[in-house]
């Protein structure tokens, strides 16, 4: 076979956190430069665990970042029957046996056999050697995979690890199918690939225990397994497993929090890959570049200010329609409320200021919105430090010189700010920052200056009356 083809295979029993999408855009990225086939498979077959809320957000999630499937999605759950039909298959070869040993008691004594041989011995099961077509087969049983007596060691070469060995006496005749009639993971997801026709799997360590059953299954059913490839994990601050404590795990939350899908799916490139010295990437480049060679064998440690960093950067690289389709991602009510508060115009140079200093698309859309509202609170501390027994008389005299004139723009603003700050022998930020409470209700924002211009005078003078009106009580 000489396309490639890989997958990425997730179970609807949650919702996908960062661990699960950096392995579908690996997947992509790894496809995607070798001309091949990026294919998305649904692991079902948990029916207690699995729902369709789950299964709707990761399709939501995928789509987001363009990770869609490049054929019809299969479920896993719709290949039930085949799955089974092997499992006879497999029976009729004498490489499975039904076993009738309680599941509790078996990993007793496995487990007491493993301590006093020091993991010596293969456990072996008793029901491994028993004529199984005399059996009472209507006798609650799981069905185990009979691995072959020739096996001495299971040994693969992972493309980032390199060889992986597992001596024999590290495994036992494990379950491919449980007493309730259903397949297990490490069975039918092999089953699955040979179906898919899958070339490499690209998956987290954490599988790396399951690979030499899954290779033992390709081996007992003649074809070739793919080649394996297990990443490190995402790691916390402390360098331990990623937890909710040190981040949101789950994908959507950083949706709603207004990262960019491009500046998301940069970042997570970054964890566990490189190339060269280089941060940011277009998908172009990360197609071109990206390779398994580059993957680092060790953790990556996530951290959330270099996320925002970068994602500052996506933003203010994208244009307003880029942004304002974005919004979406948010809540759809946020554009509905924009567009109440503010014309088409006005929101192009909104975005144009507010996305210069921004992180996440969710504060400089909120910070818009409230913009269009004047400040309930006026909290004179804010600006305590630019407050003199001269600010009253700036104020003033700015709402005297603006009224006048017919048309305002940032140049006049300027001009007319820094006369009436020679006046009275201030910087211009004696002025810039109480005009900003007055504005905002805050004393960061984009230029104020800037701001005025968006605003219509008459709104604008009438938020700094206020706050004059304010400065006459004190």
């Amino acid at each position: 076979m000489n396309e490639t083809r890989v997958r990425f295979a997730p179970s609807p029993t949650g919702n996908l956190h960062m661990g699960n999408v950096r392995v579908a855009i690996f997947n992509w990225l790894f496809a995607r430069h070798n001309k091949g086939k990026y294919l998305v498979r649904i692991e079902d077959t948990d029916l207690q665990r699995s729902t369709k809320e789950f299964l709707e957000s990761q399709l939501n999630s995928l789509k987001w970042l363009d990770l869609l499937s490049d054929e019809p999605i299969i479920y896993q759950s719709s290949r039930l029957a085949e799955h089974k039909k092997i499992i006879q298959k497999l029976i009729g070869e004498k490489l499975a046996y039904p076993c009738f040993c309680d599941p509790i008691d078996f990993e007793t004594k496995r487990a007491e056999l493993l301590q006093l041989n020091s993991k010596k011995e293969v456990f072996i099961c008793q029901c491994r050697d028993k004529d199984y077509k005399t059996l009472d087969l209507q006798k609650p049983h799981a069905i185990r995979f009979k691995i072959p007596d020739s096996v001495k060691e299971v040994k693969f070469d992972d493309a980032i690890r390199g060889e992986i060995k597992i001596e024999r006496n590290q495994l036992d005749d494990f379950v491919i199918m449980r007493r309730d009639g259903i397949p297990t993971y490490n069975f039918v997801v092999v089953v699955d690939d040979i179906f898919m026709r899958i070339t490499n799997v690209i998956r987290g360590e954490d599988h790396i225990s399951n690979t030499p059953k899954q290779i033992l299954i390709y081996n007992a059913l003649n074809v070739q397994s793919p080649v394996f490839a297990h990443l490190p994990l995402i790691l916390g601050p402390n360098g331990t497993r990623l937890s909710k404590r040190d981040a949101a795990v789950n994908v959507d939350e950083y949706r709603k929090q207004g990262f960019l899908a491009d500046a998301f799916f940069n970042y997570l490139v970054r964890l566990g890959w490189s190339h060269g010295d280089q941060e940011i990437f277009t998908k172009k480049e990360m197609i071109k570049y990206f390779n398994l060679d580059d993957v680092g064998k060790k953790g990556s440690i996530f951290d959330i200010k270099k996320l925002e960093w970068l994602n500052g950067v996506y933003i203010r690289q994208s244009s307003f329609e880029e942004l304002f389709a974005a919004v979406n991602d948010l809540n759809e009510d946020y554009k509905q409320k924009l567009t109440e508060d503010w014309n088409i115009a006005q929101l192009q140079k909104l975005f144009e200021q507010y996305k210069q200093r921004a992180t996440k698309l969710l504060d400089m859309v909120q910070d818009i919105i409230s913009l269009a509202q004047k400040p309930k609170v006026l909290d004179l501390d804010l600006i305590s430090k630019w407050l003199s027994e001269k600010t009253f008389k700036l104020l003033q005299d700015f709402v005297i010189n603006i009224e006048k004139l017919e048309k305002i723009n940032h140049e006049k603003l300027i001009e007319v700010a820094k006369s009436i700050c020679k006046k009275y022998d201030q910087k211009l930020v004696a002025i810039a920052q109480p005009l900003r409470l007055a504005i905002t209700g805050k004393i960061v924002s984009p230029g104020i200056f800037e701001l005025i211009c968006i605003l219509n005078k008459k709104d604008a003078i009438e938020r700094i009356r206020l706050l004059i009106e304010k400065l006459k009580s004190i």
